[in-house]
């Protein structure tokens, strides 16, 4: 396993200065090849980097090692959904659903399900719910935010129609941005 400060330092480089935090990144993952931390990190920053054939591998790398890694499992799920492969993030994310009825993940995970059948007034509540409960990982209260924020005029029957489906245009937005 990599040092706390080796992660303490890769958090603060990629604060400082991102395009320096991948190389670290890959160098301490040469070191320390079983850190499920290492291999999450560099997938979200591929992710931020729009990578996604490398980030896939990496975060699923990181649950391969660490199955119960609560946020890489979720983050990996996300980034499916948001790739346009919605069964292959339920199935990612179905370990989630022991954890606490009130754990944001757990919450935010409903939520996208909910959004994943267009039941957008559902998918708001339980979305709001996990931001509500989220005070570990605040970035993706961000990201739930934007969903809400994209779902709230969905609920308005006379909106305009559209080819797609709501929730297919809304994943399309949003794997067009940034996973933390």
């Amino acid at each position: 396993m990599c040092e706390d400060d080796d992660i303490r330092q890769l958090l603060a480089v990629a604060a400082a200065s991102p395009g320096d935090a991948l190389p670290l990144a890959e160098r301490l993952i040469a070191a320390h090849p079983g850190d499920a931390r290492l291999h999450f990190f560099r997938g979200s920053m591929l992710a931020g980097s729009a990578r996604p054939i490398e980030a896939h591998a990496a975060l699923s790398r990181a649950v391969a090692l660490a199955p119960d890694f609560a946020l890489a499992r979720f983050q990996l799920g996300f980034f499916e959904l948001t790739s346009g492969e919605p069964a292959r993030a339920q199935a990612t994310w179905e370990k989630l659903s022991t954890l606490p009825d009130d754990h944001y993940l757990r919450q935010f995970v409903t939520g996208l399900i909910h959004l994943i059948h267009d039941r957008f007034a559902d998918a708001i509540a339980a979305l709001d719910g996990g931001i509500a409960a989220n005070a570990e990982t605040p970035p993706l209260n961000h990201d739930m935010q934007l969903i809400i924020d994209q779902c709230r005029p969905l609920l308005n029957p006379a909106a305009e129609a559209e080819e797609a489906s709501p929730t297919s245009f809304l994943l399309g937005q949003l794997g067009r941005g940034s996973l933390h």
